[in-house]
């Protein structure tokens, strides 16, 4: 089975693609998804532990610690100690299950695949990718984000351009859906080919 890592900047459309893969019979997990559970159970005590006062109830308050984390640089490393080990596990579980079904690709959706040295992890890189003009109107335009956070996000991110040149595969998707959705359709298929031979 072949493992496909997929990943892009905020606002790429990464989550889109993502769509596509499963929607073209190809089992998806979303990094971002399994640290939403996390945040609602197995690691808040660790997080409340780290940073005090960031959760209620036995959940993260999300946004307290993005706050919380936009003043404390060194925060994202103590956070990321605690939640990357937990996601892989989650990871592996679904691969493994991927592998008994019988898949012969299964997709990780990581947002933060180069910066965190995940693409030692995968057999193939897909980067979602658009024009900086789109993806600041896709960003901007969502519900409770600024300029300030954007900046802060972008600047934790390898630069789309490194990215693209260091993926396998590039999906474009400044063109709209059935650009893209044909893009994936590509992928797909020659990487299906690679693996029969």
């Amino acid at each position: 089975m072949i493992t496909i890592g997929l990943t892009g900047s905020i606002g790429m459309g990464k989550s889109t693609t993502a769509d596509m893969f499963k929607a073209a019979g190809v089992p998806v997990i979303s990094a971002d998804e399994i640290v939403h559970e996390l945040y609602n159970g197995a690691a808040t005590p660790l997080i409340e532990e780290a940073f005090p006062g960031t959760t209620s109830n036995g959940v993260v308050d999300r946004g307290l610690l993005s706050k919380l984390l936009l003043r404390d640089s060194d925060g994202f490393k103590r956070l990321e100690a605690i939640v990357h080990p937990l996601v892989r596990e989650r990871e592996q579980g679904f691969l493994e299950a991927a592998r008994a079904a019988g898949h012969s690709l299964a997709v990780i959706d990581i947002p933060l695949l180069y910066e965190t040295g995940a693409e030692d992890r995968v057999d193939s890189v897909v980067v979602v990718s658009c024009g900086p003009e789109i993806q600041r109107q896709r960003v901007l335009a969502r519900a409770g984000m600024t300029e300030e956070k954007f900046e802060a996000i972008l600047a934790r991110q390898v630069p789309d351009a490194e990215k693209r040149r260091r993926a396998d595969f590039v999906v474009d998707t400044s063109k709209g859906i059935e650009p893209a959705r044909q893009q994936v359709e590509d992928i797909i298929g020659r990487l299906r080919e690679t693996r029969k031979k």
